[in-house]
């Protein structure tokens, strides 16, 4: 399966939907999995 890549202003706007859904009390990982990423992607985001 080819990997997606993301545009920067996607991955921004992601993070910025994770941390809407983790505000709101959801765990990250879960908040991960629902903007199609894996947790180490997004972590990975974070650090950049």
């Amino acid at each position: 399966m080819p990997q997606k890549k993301h545009k920067p202003e996607e991955i921004v706007a992601k993070l910025r939907q994770v941390d809407v859904l983790v505000s709101q009390g959801q765990p990250v990982a879960e908040a991960a999995r629902t903007i199609g990423v894996t947790q180490f992607t997004y972590y990975r985001w974070r650090k950049e």
